[in-house]
């Protein structure tokens, strides 16, 4: 059966409609919409990491709501309207996919992303005159996924180190040029910098430091949750030394 996506465009033009329509919808606009629809986004993934498939599924309707909400808002604006929307990512889907539907050779998945990336660099061009490598990498990222990507865009163009040992002797510089930090502002713009070489030093490894800094997060939480329980309602009362050694002691349970 075809998706039928009128009755949510409907709905969402009802919602807008300046007589009749919902006072909170109408007090709208992309700017004020815009965190929540990277808030659905971000919920999307949660409920794939759950492995919750009733979530994903409730998640991925109020992240189309998102795609229609902004829409709607434009087409009101006489910018652009839904179908518009999805015709151009269908039109993108085939140019971007010539393997599948034109006479150009992918043999694996790396042969597929070094062509996608060069048909956005081709339409970067011919869209837009920045003409920067970096171009086109979207300020809204997570910080550690944008530094990532310019990371990836300046490598392709040479200026890389050889290997991970500049990237390693890198990060090791600029942890002495926190240390050497004479006041605030310079602190925090060292600890930027000693961030962004950590994530070129996971880049070397080939280990995406957005993923990697979530799974060391989860493993503190979890462990701290341990340490928790087995303290009970003294915890924050315990000794710095007394945490430590329940801190141990949950790390041994993860091994065992």
């Amino acid at each position: 059966m075809t998706p039928d996506i009128a009755p949510l465009h409907a709905i969402m033009a009802r919602l807008r409609d300046p007589l009749s329509g919902c006072p909170w919808d109408l007090e709208q606009n992309f700017a004020t919409i815009a965190p929540y629809t990277i808030e659905e986004a971000y919920e999307v993934a949660d409920a794939i990491e759950r492995n919750d498939p009733e979530a994903l599924k409730d998640e991925l309707g109020d992240l189309l709501l998102q795609v229609v909400f902004h829409s709607q808002m434009a087409a009101e604006l006489q910018q652009f309207a839904l179908q518009d929307v999805i015709d151009g990512i269908c039109a993108k889907m085939v140019r971007r996919h010539p393997h599948i539907f034109a006479d150009v050779s992918a043999n694996d998945a790396g042969q597929v992303v070094q062509n996608w990336e060069d048909i956005k660099a081709l339409e970067r061009s011919a869209t837009s005159p920045d003409d920067s490598a970096l171009a086109g990498v979207a300020k809204a990222l997570p910080a550690l996924l944008r530094a990532q990507k310019i990371q990836k865009r300046a490598a392709r163009t040479g200026f890389d180190w050889p290997d991970s040992s500049g990237a390693r002797d890198k990060v090791i510089e600029e942890l002495q040029e926190v240390e050497s930090a004479a006041n605030p502002p310079e602190i925090a713009e060292e600890i930027g910098d000693l961030l962004f070489a950590v994530v070129n030093l996971a880049r070397f490894h080939d280990v995406d430091a957005e993923d990697a800094l979530k799974a060391a997060s989860a493993k503190f939480e979890r462990r701290f949750r341990d340490m928790e329980t087995a303290a009970g309602p003294a915890f924050a009362g315990l000794s710095l030394d007394e945490k430590e050694v329940l801190w141990q002691n949950a790390k041994d349970k993860e091994k065992q």
